[in-house]
């Protein structure tokens, strides 16, 4: 297999991870490390970047979502809805530094884009919070490969 085929794998993995759909991008990272064949700021890299445009879709899903929330098929309730804007509100900006979290870091994104985060300062939190989720991967493959 190429390289360029294996990055772009891990970016695809990496990006659907950070959507709605159920992905493991941490399993093809390490992976990939152990197989001793790339370089792994490279590697870590690739995956932040999918998974950080794939966040960002969440975003853009949560600016558009709004003219939704009334319609009989949304997947969300009211209450739901409103409990995640004011779990938010109050913690603003640094709940993103969680959007690497399974299970809550997809709809902090979401909800980010709800309540219109600038997205300089969205970009930068997810950055963070993905980078340092794959490094940690990374050096903790690496221990067990020692």
């Amino acid at each position: 297999m190429t390289d360029l085929a294996v990055y772009t794998g891990l970016f695809l993995v990496a990006f659907a991870a950070a959507t709605i759909f159920p992905m493991q991008s941490e399993a093809g990272l390490a992976a990939l490390i152990v197989t001793k064949q790339y370089p792994i700021l490279v590697l870590v890299a690739v995956a932040t970047t999918g998974n950080v445009l794939g966040s960002t879709v969440n975003w853009l899903l949560g600016i558009g979502i709004e003219r939704y929330r009334d319609k009989r098929w949304f997947p969300a309730s009211q209450p739901a809805l409103d409990k995640a804007q004011r779990w938010y509100r109050r913690h603003g900006k640094w709940s993103l530094l969680l959007s690497w979290m399974p299970v809550i870091g997809d709809p902090i994104t979401i909800v980010a884009g709800v309540l219109r985060e600038p997205f300089p300062m969205f970009l930068l939190m997810v950055t963070i919070a993905k980078a340092a989720r794959y490094a940690v991967l990374a050096a903790a493959t690496l221990g067990i490969m020692s």
